[in-house]
């Protein structure tokens, strides 16, 4: 089943001062499509800047997209801001990079995990206190940090809380914004490990961001690679990463830390992505890419299906 479908969703930004009645606009998202399906995880990654978190914000109505469309349970997504999108949104829910940020140091734990209860008006005020209790030992805490302050501990601890939150409203849908970017490796696993628990224990659909091509392939089913906006590659886990067919995508898997059996050559990828308000003609990759031609230069090459399940936007692949 299809939680979430974005179909050739896009945003722009207008940037400078209008000249002659002419603006100038940043494309951050370029229709981008994807999908989330029951009890899987889509991973979305790409280097910083490439529109992924605005990909994330888009797929719970906190961004309005200028063009495509955000189905949820094969719905189209309410406005936002309206009675029937806040009823939406009780069942997607976001999980912040920034936890500090995330949730209020005025407040302690057990009142920042019963939030979510009070603003959907789920259950009754006496019955809130043995829930907190209940996502509290779902995520690994103990009794005794209900009654503790955000600064009170440590990264990993606050990760779990911002999980507890979300979870609070019996979410089907997790959208995973960096949730362990700032995080050590040693905390980074066990978050991501009681990420995938509690998606087998709740049928959780999930949609993971991160620029960690590590992490995207522990805990994704499907990957999608964005680049300056769009996406370049798209397709099962396990042929992304064993198959890249993208330059872009193998520059990437090729960085990865080396495993037996995997990529023998690293792929350099020289210089910075250009910037979305800029963008080149032709393919957005090619100032970056050894492999370009001249069709590469002059015409940007569609999202086109090279196998099933598989998507690749590469002129040298689809020909």
């Amino acid at each position: 089943m299809t939680l979430l479908r974005l179909n050739a969703v896009s945003r722009r930004y207008p940037i400078g001062a209008q000249v002659f009645g002419q603006k100038n606009f940043l494309t951050a998202v370029d229709a981008v499509s994807l999908e989330v399906r029951k009890g899987q995880t889509t991973g979305v990654v790409g280097e910083s800047g490439c529109g992924k978190s605005t990909t994330g914000r888009i797929a719970l109505g906190l961004e309005q997209a200028d063009g495509g469309q955000v189905l949820f349970e094969g719905i189209p997504l309410p406005q936002a801001d309206t009675k029937d999108w806040r009823a939406k949104r009780q069942r997607m829910q976001l999980v912040f990079q920034d936890t500090l940020a995330a949730l209020d140091r005025r407040m302690t734990v057990g009142d920042l995990i019963a939030e979510p209860l009070i603003i959907h008006r789920i259950g009754k005020a006496r019955d809130h206190a043995q829930r907190v209790l209940e996502l509290l030992e779902a995520v690994g805490l103990s009794r005794h940090h209900q009654a503790l302050y955000p600064h009170q501990l440590s990264g990993g601890q606050r990760q779990r809380v911002v999980l507890a939150r979300a979870l609070a409203p019996n979410p089907s849908l997790l959208v995973c914004d960096e949730p362990v970017s700032a995080l050590d490796v040693s905390v980074q696993a066990q978050i991501v490990n009681l990420l995938m628990d509690l998606q087998r224990e709740h049928g959780l659909g999930i949609l993971f961001i991160s620029h960690d091509l590590r992490i995207v392939r522990h805990v994704s089913d499907r990957i999608v690679v964005m680049y300056l906006g769009r996406v370049v590659e798209e397709g099962r886990a396990d042929a992304v990463i064993d198959r890249p067919a993208h330059p872009y995508t193998r520059a990437l898997v090729s960085a990865l830390p080396r495993l037996p059996g995997g990529f023998e050559h690293y792929v350099p990828l020289p210089g910075e992505p250009p910037s979305p308000a800029d963008r080149p003609q032709g393919c957005p990759f090619h100032p970056r890419c050894a492999l370009a031609k001249d069709i590469c230069r002059n015409s940007e090459p569609p999202l086109l299906p090279t196998e099933p399940e598989r998507q690749v936007a590469c002129h040298l692949v689809t020909d």
